[in-house]
């Protein structure tokens, strides 16, 4: 498979670059002009896309290329949390995002997914000499005559067939087809290729196609054409060749695990390490720039880039408190002007960053990743007693609040950081002409971006004149702020989504009354299930768009009903999406390799969870619109 990775940040290119090497051919680009030139002239299968590169940032990169009906699969990769960067990703045409600090695991899990729903649903059939698998029918055939095989047997040779070259010793195969409750003995796997072998002479074989490679375990013995002439290494694959490169794939991602991501990360750590100083050094000179009042616009810019880059480096290779640090160091500098005291806590933040980087680092997992991204919500008020109630209110719901006294410093805010929402206060008659000609702008600029208006004026004609400015909500003075916040959770759920069925299977009826009302407003018709054991029926009944799956249940969990779905003809390509509070990176991998397309850990932040559906069902109309076209 051919990837192109587009990264300016070398410590995380090389990281990625190590872990998928092994397995297939990874091109590099550092910058959007490099990669929009690359992927408009290489058929790529996959590109990994960070947003903050120079020339072209990866939004446009991904916008353009999606305006060029390019249906290679997008995975965007990002230090940006704010969950209006996902949305504004996926909308862009993005397949899926994934914030850094990420895990290689995982990471390795969503591009399986991603490569599982770029290809298409042709039956793939694979030969190897007279040997031949059908994966539509699941069959194997020698010649004309077919393998009566036993379930397990035929699991082993559909694996050795789907990966020709591959040597895989007894426990792997073990690792690949068994449950861990029923672990056979590797002598158990000698008895299945003795049985294989002795089925294959009975259809006709001439000669032993598995070969025992000693010490090392089995593999198909190479082809007559391949032994007298290096040059062809490749099985004859007729039908879908998507399908053959992803099961190689497939199975060579086990081999790269937690283990061996975390000694390939210590090994790039000991490399960047200094890389990482100097990164630091350029922050103390920030420091004492503006301790001296002497910072540069330059400095000032370059520093905002480095600090961007830490936020995601740092969490990757080991150091999820530098991460931290580093994302609070980002919005001071955000915020320039800073007051003195700023200005010290800055200090202190660029000090601790040094002595975490000063320890060894920690294992990378899930748990120990706090960044969550969360919904961007920017108040343009000057009542700061006001501002620190919406705060508040803000950190308790995992809202990312920023505020500005007026239009005018707003409109810079907007420029660098589009909100999800805003909330507009058009009290004070100083501000409300000013308010109502910027409403009528951002109404042009941002149209989908919900604008509510904050006001202490209530007749009809206030009314009429802040709706035709712009405004999409009109909130009436004195009002709580947990009222506020429920109008602006409201807000976020307004756009008109495609139609489409939405089942959700989850053993919590509270959880599956607050999904149904979270989407239902998006013109889905959502169908809840809180008996597993209901599932097939109910799938059948209702024929859904989308499934969306909690992992922990009685009777069948998800991965289970994920497993069922994937292995029948009429459901396999339907998009499953993970709901459940796991965090570990194993349950993730897990979930991707029983076929899900995503997964949201819980709690769930409702607008992202929107994104994402409706991000997955119109990928699904797309490929149901090329289909036809094809016919």
């Amino acid at each position: 498979m051919k990837i192109l990775l587009v990264e300016d940040d070398p410590a995380i290119r090389l990281l990625i670059e190590k872990a998928l090497s092994p397995y297939h051919t990874v091109e590099v680009a550092e910058e959007g002009r490099s990669a929009l030139a690359l992927a408009e002239q290489i058929d790529y299968d996959l590109l990994v896309l960070d947003i903050g590169i120079p020339e072209i940032d990866g939004i446009s990169v991904c916008k353009r290329l999606r305006a060029q009906e390019c249906q290679t699969p997008i995975l965007l990769l990002t230090a940006r949390d704010q969950m209006s960067d996902r949305v504004l990703g996926l909308d862009a045409g993005a397949d899926d995002y994934m914030v850094k600090p990420f895990h290689i695991p995982e990471l390795l899990a969503r591009i399986r997914a991603l490569c599982r729903r770029g290809s298409t649903t042709a039956a793939v059939i694979v030969t190897w000499e007279k040997l031949q698998l059908n994966d539509l029918t699941h069959e194997i055939c020698y010649g004309e005559q077919r393998l009566h095989l036993t379930p397990k047997e035929y699991g082993i040779l559909e694996l050795l067939l789907l990966n020709p070259h591959k040597i895989f010793s007894r426990s792997a195969i073990i690792d690949r087809l068994w449950e861990l409750e029923e672990t056979p003995t590797e002598s158990a796997i000698s008895s299945h290729i003795k049985s294989i072998r002795q089925k294959l002479k009975a259809a006709g074989a001439s000669h032993d196609l598995i070969e025992t490679m000693y010490g090392f375990g089995y593999r198909l013995r190479r082809l007559k054409a391949e032994e007298n002439a290096e040059g062809n290494t490749e099985g004859n694959t007729e039908g879908n060749t998507e399908g053959n490169a992803e099961a190689v794939f497939l199975d060579a991602a086990p081999d790269f695990s937690q283990e061996a991501a975390d000694a390939v990360m210590l090994d790039l750590w000991d490399r960047f390490k200094e890389s990482f100083n100097t990164q630091l050094d350029l922050m103390d000179q920030v420091v004492n720039a503006l301790q001296e009042g002497s910072l540069t616009p330059a400095l000032h810019q370059e520093a905002k880039q480095t600090i961007h880059k830490l936020v995601g480096s740092l969490g990757v290779y080991g150091f999820p408190q530098g991460s931290v640090l580093a994302r609070q160091i980002s919005d001071l500098l955000h915020s320039y002007p800073l007051e003195a005291a700023k200005i010290q806590q800055m200090a202190e933040w660029v000090a601790a960053l040094r002595q975490e980087t000063s320890q060894k680092p920690q294992r990378v997992t899930s748990s120990s990743t706090p960044i969550a991204p969360r919904p961007h919500v920017l108040v343009v008020d000057g009542d700061m007693a006001f501002i620190e109630r919406l705060q508040a209110e803000a950190a308790r719901q995992s809202f990312h609040l920023t505020h500005a006294p007026n239009p005018e410093a707003a409109q810079c805010l907007l420029d660098r950081d589009r909100p999800d929402v805003l909330l507009l206060d058009l009290t004070f008659a100083d501000h409300y002409d000013e308010g109502l000609n910027w409403l009528a702008t951002l109404k042009q600029q941002y149209p989908q971006m919900p604008r509510l208006v904050f006001t202490g004026r209530d007749n009809l004609s206030d009314r009429l004149t802040v709706a035709r400015s712009g405004a999409q909500t009109l909130l009436q003075k004195p009002m709580s702020v947990e009222k506020i916040f429920q109008t602006i959770q409201e807000a976020l759920q307004r756009q008109q989504p495609p139609t489409a069925k939405v089942m959700v299977v989850d053993d919590d009826p509270s959880i599956l009354h607050r999904l149904s009302v979270v989407l239902s407003p998006w013109g889905l018709k959502v169908t809840t299930l809180l008996d597993p054991g209901r599932f097939w029926e109910v799938l059948n009944h209702t024929a859904p768009d989308l499934l969306l799956l909690d992992i922990e249940m009685p009777g069948f969990n998800g991965i289970e009903l994920c497993e069922v779905v994937r292995n029948d003809l009429q459901w396999g390509n339907l998009p499953i999406l993970f709901l459940t509070a796991h965090q570990e990176v194993d349950m993730i991998v897990q979930a991707f390799a029983a076929g899900g397309d995503d997964y949201i850990r819980k709690p769930i932040l409702e607008p992202e969870l929107v994104a994402r559906v409706l991000n997955r069902l119109e990928g699904r109309q797309r490929r149901r619109v090329g289909e036809r076209v094809g016919e």
